[in-house]
């Protein structure tokens, strides 16, 4: 546990995030040095909650009052047990309970919730202001998308709290959202994101692979690769980046070497519309697809779009430019410092058709059927 980044701190709320007990002491105090860890572990990326014994009403109202507030997300303020607390919190959340970490003042309830949620890191509050140097407090990469991410997942909710009330066809729902998809070539810029992608992603991440900062640069001066980052907007504001596409082109096959979307976006299509949008393209050039696909535990909802979209193991003389020295780790062109990651990898074939247009979905994408950037 000790390797992977706290994606969710838990705060306990008296004598830890704030001194004193509110119930007690009617008045409680933030030391400003606390207030600044917590607003240095929003711009990390690192979303915050509350698990605390009070009354929801009056803590709220008191952080309300601290300006502290709107950083908490998804906040478990009432009089059950704590490990009950933060297991709801990293359900609704949809991270893994090693990604999740808890602080409180009292060993007890540490304690608790560490033997009932094992993976759960736990903190003493004595520690709160040694966090921020603490490895797994301390992010690989920040991005735009990291230091808005609170921003993001509080606008979810809403999104989801309108859709759980909508009453028509779901397809109705989403053509409200005004989605609007995003492709684009990666720049320099933009590179963080991609690999942060690469090292979030692992549903929806049809190979499993990450590519480092120094391969994706040497993959986006190559003419022959594309390397595509999709983002996602909609009338709440927007999903960030939602997606990768690491992409090369042969004269008669396109070569999907990597296609990894955000778990957070499925329900809303992209996987799909991103796939119809790469088969138009190639069946536009003349050209057809080939998907690397290595099969994992998490990643079956990925086989599933794969095969949705048409993509199955037909054998094509279009892959004998894939040679197994095309595989990630190959010594071949400038794919050569990939990731050495050829065990157990599918190659799935399409030949592509012209797409309908997504109904609940608008592109602004580039084409792919020029080498223009």
């Amino acid at each position: 546990m000790s390797g992977a980044t706290v994606k969710c701190l838990v705060w306990d709320l008296d004598e830890t995030l704030w001194q004193g007990t509110l119930l007690e002491d009617g008045e409680v105090r933030l030391a400003e040095e606390v207030r600044k860890v917590v607003v240095e572990l929003d711009s990390r990326g690192i979303l915050q909650s509350v698990a605390s014994r009070n009354d929801h009403d009056h803590a709220w109202a008191r952080l309300e009052a601290l300006g502290l507030a709107e950083y908490f997300v998804l906040p478990q303020i009432g009089w059950g047990a704590k490990s009950a607390s933060v297991r709801l919190i990293a359900e609704r959340l949809n991270f893994a309970h090693t990604t999740i970490a808890f602080v409180d003042d009292r060993p007890a309830e540490r304690a608790e919730v560490a033997f009932h949620l094992p993976d759960v890191r736990v903190y003493p509050a004595d520690q709160v202001l040694a966090l921020l140097d603490l490895p797994e407090f301390t992010p690989a990469t920040s991005t735009v998308d990291s230091r808005r991410r609170r921003e993001m997942y509080q606008a979810g909710f809403r999104r989801e709290a309108e859709r759980a009330e909508a009453s028509g066809p779901d397809e109705e729902f989403l053509r409200s959202l005004d989605l609007v998809m995003r492709i684009g070539r990666a720049t320099g810029d933009e590179l963080s994101r991609v690999e942060e992608l690469t090292l979030r992603t692992s549903q929806m991440n049809a190979t499993g692979v990450h590519y480092p900062d120094a391969v994706l640069r040497s993959l986006i001066a190559d003419p022959d690769h594309e390397v595509l980052v999709v983002t996602l907007t909609d009338r709440f504001g927007p999903h960030g980046a939602v997606g990768v596409v690491l992409l090369e082109r042969h004269p008669q096959v396109w070569h999907l070497k990597l296609l990894a979307t955000s778990c957070r976006v499925v329900s809303y299509g992209v996987g799909a519309t991103l796939l119809s949008w790469l088969a138009d393209e190639a069946a536009r050039a003349g050209v057809h697809l080939v998907a690397d696909f290595r099969p994992t535990d998490r990643n079956r909802m990925m086989e599933i779009a794969y095969r949705f979209a048409g993509f199955d193991d037909q054998t094509c003389p279009c892959t004998v430019r894939l040679s197994p020295t095309d595989a990630p780790g190959s010594t071949a062109g400038a794919a050569s410092a990939e990731p050495t990651r050829t065990d157990g990898l599918q190659r799935l074939h399409l030949v592509p058709t012209a797409q309908a247009v997504s109904a609940t979905i608008r592109l602004d994408a580039p084409d792919l059927g020029t080498a223009d950037r």
